[in-house]
């Protein structure tokens, strides 16, 4: 016998392209401002062929960017409170999207200030998740 909820959740359409990616950029932001730089990579395509775009120059590999993360921000005082805004997710096919948006660190007391800039990410569905396959941050 199906309940109302059982039936609901039976019903229930899988996220479209932009919901899903919107997600990852919802989960990836919860783990930065609680200080879990492996929980924000968590939306990061887990290969050496990832690629990583800042200041910097080019990254390759999700340990590299990892890594990299970890020494610009190395404690949860530095990584500060990210808020990501302005954001056009524009789906490319089926399984590509792009997303466009800025970023803003709010870092009180930290010598450095708040941080911001804007970014252009590639997202691919892989395995049935959406992950960044590429990311131009500046």
């Amino acid at each position: 016998m199906f309940t109302l909820l059982a039936l609901s959740c039976a019903l229930a359409a899988p996220p479209t392209p932009r919901q899903a990616i919107a997600q990852v950029l919802t989960a990836q932001t919860a783990a930065w401002n609680r200080g879990d730089i492996p929980g924000f990579m968590a939306g990061y395509w887990h290969s050496d062929s990832l690629v990583f775009i800042g200041k910097k120059g080019l990254t390759y590999g999700w340990q590299p960017t990892l890594t990299n993360y970890r020494r610009s921000y190395p404690d949860a005082r530095q990584m500060g409170q990210l808020d990501f805004s302005q954001l056009r997710i524009t789906p490319l096919g089926p399984e590509v999207a792009q997303v466009i948006g800025h970023w803003h660190l709010a870092r009180p007391g930290v010598a450095a200030g708040d941080a911001q800039g804007q970014f252009l990410l590639i997202f691919r569905k892989l395995n049935g998740q959406w992950v960044i396959v590429a990311d131009h941050t500046s």
